[in-house]
């Protein structure tokens, strides 16, 4: 996404938080989440319309205005004050205004997480649902079927996870399966990322050759912290051909101190 486009996102996130705290309400959030999804698979059909909204060249008033002719009355108030915000302010380019849509659609519905108390804990399940996929590969190999009906990539999913998740962790992750940027697992992880985002925390993903007790995770996000300057989220994982050790990855950096890492150095160095 391009400078102006980051810019733009930042304020329309400021105003979509301000727009559900004023409700206060966890419906508002899940409901202004939802509708913004339907807005961009309107967009997706409609170039000209995604085009038109997101053209600099024309009035911010005129923008809100086709918006505001296009969809009141048709969405709840608060999602369409949501998106004349975004038709009036200026991105780079009409398909940035269409990923900054979907970022805030997520935005919303982790608000609603968090007003429900379960922020973290959708958090957590969302990058569960992402370790899920790397281990299951056949079902990855379904969800990344671009032939397959969004729908019924959806549905699969939504059979794996009924049940076993939050409303909000399932529709965050359903909605990144119908629609996806990347890959399934890169997609979700990243919704993971978003929330831990919101409680201003970045995302040490560390690999393990056994599992770390709760204890050794918060003594490790401690010591990240401190090497990064800022509160860390630690999400962990086990794979025992580390045979000892971790590898950490925050962001694009990567620090691999396992002892297969170690072990593969020493025998480069004797060849």
């Amino acid at each position: 996404m391009h400078a102006a486009s980051r810019e733009a996102l930042t304020r329309v996130g400021d105003f979509l938080d301000r727009t559900i705290q004023a409700d206060n309400s966890v419906t508002v959030a899940a409901q202004t989440g939802m509708e913004l999804f339907e807005v961009v698979d309107i967009l997706d059909n409609e170039r000209s319309l995604r085009v038109a909204i997101a053209d600099s060249s024309v009035d911010a008033s005129q923008r809100a205005g086709i918006v505001d002719k296009l969809f009141g009355g048709k969405i709840a108030e608060p999602t369409l004050s949501v998106l004349k915000e975004a038709a009036a302010t200026n991105w780079s380019t009409p398909r940035d205004l269409r990923n900054g849509l979907i970022t805030l659609g997520r935005r919303a519905l982790l608000r609603g997480a968090e007003s429900q108390g379960q922020l973290v804990q959708v958090e957590e399940e969302l990058f569960e649902v992402s370790r899920t996929l790397v281990r299951e590969g056949k079902l990855t190999q379904l969800l990344s079927d671009r032939n397959a009906a969004s729908s019924q990539r959806r549905g699969l999913l939504a059979s794996v996870l009924y049940g076993k998740v939050t409303m909000f962790t399932e529709a965050l992750a359903l909605q990144a399966i119908g629609r996806p940027e990347n890959n399934p697992i890169d997609d979700i992880s990243g919704i993971s990322s978003q929330a831990a985002q919101l409680r201003g925390r970045s995302v040490a993903r560390v690999v393990t050759a056994a599992e770390l007790n709760e204890d050794q995770q918060a003594k490790l996000a401690e010591k990240l912290g401190k090497i990064y300057g800022r509160e860390m989220t630690v999400h962990t994982e086990v794979d025992p051909s580390l045979l000892g050790g971790a590898v950490i990855r925050v962001g694009d950096e990567v620090i691999d101190g396992s002892t297969r890492n170690k072990l593969d150095r020493m025998r480069a160095a004797l060849a």
